[in-house]
């Protein structure tokens, strides 16, 4: 009897320790799939050859030209992403870096996958381009959609040989506006404003010149710098005989105003972008394309002030522009900067004020959320947050590419000087890298800060106001493993 009860007891005893051991299982074992999918196994569809050419060839091309034109990394994979599901690839996989765009697709376990790797040549900024490129995305993705994969083709190549809606000239005059835009900012005379368009526009005809030839960038970076810094070096000459240009007191502004506008310091940006984003490898590329360029203008600039010392002229170019650039100064050239930055990316006319007012009021968040944030990259961060929302609500209103109306919202805030600064000074001293680390903090601070807010921007903007639900899972697509 009391062996039977002990039984009893000993079986009760289990139960309990099982139901607790499964309740505490239970509470730690999940059913759901994993956060980070390390890879998925794409259906048998068994896919025709023709089509996932056809598929391929098209995705190639728009990407390229969404490289080519502008587009960052992450918005070149999504919209990829976006054309192969509306035409019926669901196991397409894409790879960029700086210079290629690889595509891949599983065409089943009895199929050949296939792969095809297309090389960017041209890089340039041709927001109209990218508009229409958009546009025919749209079309392509529509529910209701009636376009062929070789009818899509041969829109596009329509768009990409299409002429740019207005003369070279134009784009040289902004590249002027954009200059003296600089020079504005802080506030100069007259004089000057007209001697740094003058210079841009030296500037834009030597590296358009030397491009032709196929010369590098970097030598291209080196004359268009030494003529700019010659300029200056002319009007120290005058000075030193006694000739005094009126208005012309400060040469040091032409040179920095012609040398931010050969900076690549929207480059900086996008390569902060890319690394926010997580492609590493394009943003990598980029930041040693900006080092390589802002280099040659560094070379440049030495280049002629040795030879202007060893003459004997009194010679002295600087790294600054004056002072804090007032709000009143600071708006109308971040207004000029903004109409210069779109005339040179060919966005068209009808964009262009917009574009300037967009960057005039950017400025005008920065200077006064400024005083109240004080560390480097932060103010340039909520002005960014402020470009990224109006760059999405004008996208989703007239279709305008939204990295071109936030890049040319943030166009005035642009590290450029700094960049300047931080190797000039590397260059310039026997203890230059000490010397030069401040200001390339500040400049990746603020390339850092304003990637950041656009991004905060852009992101805020869709989760607000909606996106449409391919381009959404084409966006998470975009996130995993890379």
């Amino acid at each position: 009897m009391t062996n039977s009860i002990n039984d009893r007891r000993n079986v009760l005893r289990d139960r309990v320790s099982r139901s607790i051991s499964r309740l505490a299982g239970d509470a730690i074992r999940t059913i759901d799939a994993p956060t980070q999918v390390i890879s998925i196994v794409t259906a048998d569809d068994q896919m025709p050859q023709r089509h996932a050419r056809l598929v391929i060839d098209l995705c190639l091309r728009a990407g390229e030209a969404m490289l080519a034109t502008g587009a960052s990394a992450a918005d070149v994979v999504a919209t990829v992403l976006r054309v192969s599901t509306a035409y019926g690839v669901s196991g397409m996989h894409v790879d960029i870096t700086f210079t290629s765009l690889t595509v891949s697709i599983h065409r089943g376990m009895n199929e050949d996958p296939m792969s095809v790797m297309r090389v960017v040549k041209v890089r340039t900024t041709d927001y109209s381009r990218l508009q229409n490129v958009y546009l025919l995305i749209d079309e392509i993705t529509r529910a209701d959609s009636q376009i062929g994969v070789e009818e899509a083709r041969e829109t596009l190549n329509s768009i990409l040989t299409s002429p740019h809606p207005y003369r070279r000239w134009v784009v040289t005059a902004g590249k002027a506006i954009l200059a003296a835009g600089v020079v504005v900012m802080f506030d100069v005379s007259f004089v000057l404003v007209f001697i740094a368009a003058a210079t841009a526009i030296l500037s834009d005809v030597i590296t358009r010149k030397l491009g032709k030839l196929l010369v590098p960038d970097f030598f291209a970076q080196i004359a268009a710098a030494m003529a700019t810094t010659s300029i200056a070096v002319f009007i120290f000459w005058l000075r030193s005989m006694g000739i005094e240009l009126p208005g012309s007191n400060s040469p040091t502004v032409i040179v920095i105003a012609g040398i931010i506008t050969l900076l690549s310091g929207v480059g900086l940006t996008a390569s902060a972008r890319d690394a926010i984003d997580g492609y590493y490898v394009t943003a990598t590329a980029r930041g040693m394309e900006v080092f390589m360029l802002t280099l040659g203008l560094a070379v440049g600039i030495s280049i002629v002030l040795g030879a202007a010392l060893r003459i004997g002229l009194p010679v002295t170019i600087g790294t600054s522009l004056g002072g804090d650039i007032g709000l009143v100064p600071g708006v109308v050239g971040s207004a000029l900067i903004g109409v210069g930055f779109a005339l040179t990316s060919y966005v068209r006319l009808r964009y262009v004020l917009l574009m300037g007012a967009l960057a005039g009021l950017v400025f005008a968040v920065y200077s006064l959320v400024l005083p109240l944030a004080s560390q480097p990259g932060l103010a340039p961060g909520i002005a960014g947050i402020v470009a990224g929302v109006i760059g999405y609500l004008i996208f989703r209103w007239v279709k305008v590419p939204e990295s071109a109306m936030t890049m040319a919202g943030i166009i005035g805030l642009i590290p450029g000087l700094a960049v300047y600064r931080s190797l000039y000074a590397l260059m310039d001293s026997a203890n230059g890298v000490t010397e030069a680390l401040p200001a390339m903090v500040i400049a990746l601070a603020t390339g850092i800060g304003l990637a950041a807010g656009t991004t905060i921007g852009g992101f805020a903007a869709r989760r607000i106001f909606g996106l449409d639900r391919s381009a959404m899972l084409a966006g998470r697509r975009t996130r995993g493993a890379r």
